[in-house]
């Protein structure tokens, strides 16, 4: 008898369900959009009773079309955009919306700890920087504006975490997400009163659920989930993971060769390595997905979602363009993309929609139009404009690790073998894909298979059930002239830099 194994995402825009076999076969997926609440400036949250329904019916519909008898499934994990927060309230009910990884109104706390010596007394515990979409920083928000709010939590949950508890109705933190909180000491691998101190936070270590694993068993689908979801009552529930831990073991990062690149709401640019990287030259340090890892990763909101708000701004005469066409409007403006050459236009793009690399006050912008620029000079400039944004980072990790093997690409991008190219030409190095529609989904249908026995581990399972796509290889020509537009990228944007909070 076959087995199958559920994989359930909830990035920033979208929740996502894709069932795969054991030999990493997508099977079927379903997908369906979570609509964003913008209150205010820099608020970006959604509400959570919504969100569980949405999520509820996207995995019914993915078990729907597979046509595969539901009690042949074997095990479900969940991921999820990572940062942001969910409350759960004592009441057992959702405490108030959720806020997503894009949410910049807690900009103010990173930089206080960062002048009152906060984040450099932290650092020994968290290896990482500190983000205003952290929960630490958003809970300091709650604490100062609704402080009644978190005298009413139960459970501080991340968004994947939330949708487990929603499956199960047991309480669980998985590990490598609460890693990149700043809630956890990566050092012990362990919750930390003394360090919840040092953020104002210590009451509220009882609302920080058990520990998990991401391969973990850790609870079963309850009857009333099994109800909404089509899942069988029982059906074992692994831990999940960060989705870019998710996305980093589905595209077999189980070894230091090579770096991760995923292009999606966040630019996640990530490599593991046994020691974590402690002299502040990279963002983040978190625990991975394999035992005795750590991901050392830079990352910013700075990625394929500036690419999607341009399409839905501006191109309303090319949308309906492309759908005279049959085309998806993300091909059709590849399509009017390929007509410039990379020597034929200089408008740089700074992709800070929701904050820059390093300054959550950072705004997007299109500088150097002139009379003659169409409108598509400007969608090659985002194109190339969020992969500068990446190789800030790349260059980073470059920085400690020295030479890479080669790029592992994820996220939107590769569905446009354009953009891929002009990352693979920006980067000047390899780039390779992976055969899969749904990475995310499919890091969780891997752990969902150790924690139901069928393989002995995530490598064991990446033998298995990943597969290697497309390799590109960079043009060194384009690539010369990407370097001297890379170099005005970054002219422009320190020029900036001063500027934002006048804005």
């Amino acid at each position: 008898m076959k087995t199958y194994f559920l994989g359930i995402d909830n990035g920033g825009t979208v929740s996502k369900a894709a069932l795969f076999d054991e030999k990493g076969t997508q099977i079927a997926k379903a997908v369906a959009s979570v609509p964003m609440l913008t209150p205010q400036a820099g608020f970006t949250e959604r509400d959570m009773e919504q969100l569980w329904t949405v999520t509820a019916n996207v995995v019914a519909n993915t078990i729907l079309k597979s046509k595969v008898n539901p009690s042949h499934i074997g095990g479900v994990a969940c991921t999820g955009h990572g940062k942001g927060l969910y409350l759960w309230g004592k009441d057992d009910a959702p405490n108030g919306n959720g806020i997503i990884s894009t949410d910049t109104r807690a900009w103010e706390y990173p930089k206080k700890w960062a002048e009152d010596g906060t984040a450099d007394r932290i650092f020994e515990k968290t290896f990482q920087s500190i983000l205003a979409c952290q929960p630490v920083s958003l809970l300091n928000w709650i604490k100062d504006h609704e402080p009644k709010r978190l005298e009413q939590t139960k459970w501080i949950f991340e968004v994947k975490d939330y949708i487990r508890f929603r499956l199960t109705g047991t309480a669980s933190a998985e590990i490598t997400d609460y890693s990149g909180s700043n809630l956890l000491n990566c050092a012990t691998k362990r919750f930390d009163k003394d360090l919840l101190g040092e953020f104002g936070l210590r009451d509220l270590y009882e609302a920080l659920p058990p520990l998990v694993g991401s391969a973990e068993l850790c609870g079963t689908v309850s009857k009333e989930a099994a109800a909404l979801t089509g899942i069988p009552e029982g059906t074992p529930v692994a831990g999940g993971m960060f989705d870019i831990d998710a996305c980093a073991i589905a595209m077999n990062i189980v070894d230091e060769s090579n770096i991760a690149v995923i292009a999606g709401t966040w630019s996640i640019n990530e490599y593991i390595s046994k020691q974590p990287v402690l002299d502040h030259s990279v963002m983040m340090n978190s625990l991975y997905c394999m035992d005795d890892y750590y991901l050392i990763e830079e990352s910013s909101p700075t990625s394929a979602s500036n690419h999607a708000w341009f399409v839905d701004m501006f191109l309303a005469e090319e949308r309906i363009a492309a759908e005279k066409a049959g085309m998806h409007p993300y091909a059709y403006c590849d399509q009017l993309a390929s007509g410039v050459a990379p020597q034929d236009q200089h408008i740089m793009f700074l992709p800070y929609l929701y904050g820059s690399n390093y300054d959550p006050q950072a705004k997007a912008s299109l500088i150097g139009l002139d009379s003659h620029h169409t409108r598509a000079h400007m969608v090659r400039a985002v194109l190339e404009g969020i992969a500068f944004g990446h190789k800030v980072h790349l260059n980073r990790l470059l920085a400690n690790r020295g030479s890479t093997d080669a790029i592992r690409l994820a996220g939107g991008v590769v569905a446009s073998d354009l953009w891929t190219q002009i990352f693979c030409d920006v980067f000047a190095l390899p780039v390779q894909t992976i055969d899969t529609g749904e990475l995310g989904a499919l890091g969780c249908a891997m752990a969902a298979a150790v924690a139901a026995g069928t393989y002995r581990d995530l490598r064991e399972a990446a033998r298995h059930m990943v597969h290697m796509g497309k390799t590109f290889e960079p043009n060194i020509c384009d690539h010369a002239i990407y370097n001297d537009k890379f170099a005005l990228y970054e002219s422009v944007s320190a020029a900036l830099s001063d500027q934002w909070k006048r804005f």
